[in-house]
């Protein structure tokens, strides 16, 4: 009586190809997300020309947000109040160089702290992919590299902050 159940070795050859092949696009579809997500704000911070940079004195904090008066080092116009995202690294009383976002009151940290800080989700996104490649793809020096990637990049942006 025939088996229902196919059980050759060029199967199992096309099964793992395929399953290397489907967690390698959700590998790439993880690091692309980070990307992603790191650009919205990447973009103010690393491509400044054009825009309106400056310090920040943040005199007050609220529950995800900072405020403060923005004083242009660049062309542009002192304001009375921007918004920053309040992170671990910003706290009430200190002043920091940021770049406004093009026709908002938001503002951005520029510099080495700011550029780390906003490619912080491409560093999770890393450590995930990690994961992806090395139980999915089997991939352990590969998924070992995307971990060190990741790890390097946070420990940078939290130092760095």
């Amino acid at each position: 009586m025939p088996s229902a159940v196919f059980s050759s070795p060029a199967a199992g050859a096309v099964l793992r190809c395929g399953q290397r092949a489907v967690m390698g696009v959700v590998a790439a579809l993880l690091v692309v997300g980070g990307v992603w997500a790191s650009w919205g704000t990447a973009q103010h911070v690393m491509l400044t020309k054009g825009r309106e940079r400056g310090t920040v004195t943040v005199t007050r904090c609220g529950a995800e947000t900072c405020t403060g008066p923005f004083r242009p080092l660049s062309p542009g116009v002192a304001r009375d109040r921007v918004v920053v995202d309040r992170s671990a690294g910003v706290r009430a009383g200190r002043t920091y160089t940021v770049v406004v976002k093009p026709n908002s009151d938001r503002a951005v940290r520029s510099g080495p702290a700011g550029v780390l800080f906003a490619w912080v989700p491409l560093g999770g996104a890393l450590l995930l992919a990690s994961v992806v490649v090395a139980g999915g793809m089997r991939l352990r020096r590969t998924a070992w590299v995307l971990a060190g990637a990741g790890v390097a990049l946070l420990t940078a942006a939290f130092v760095a902050v």
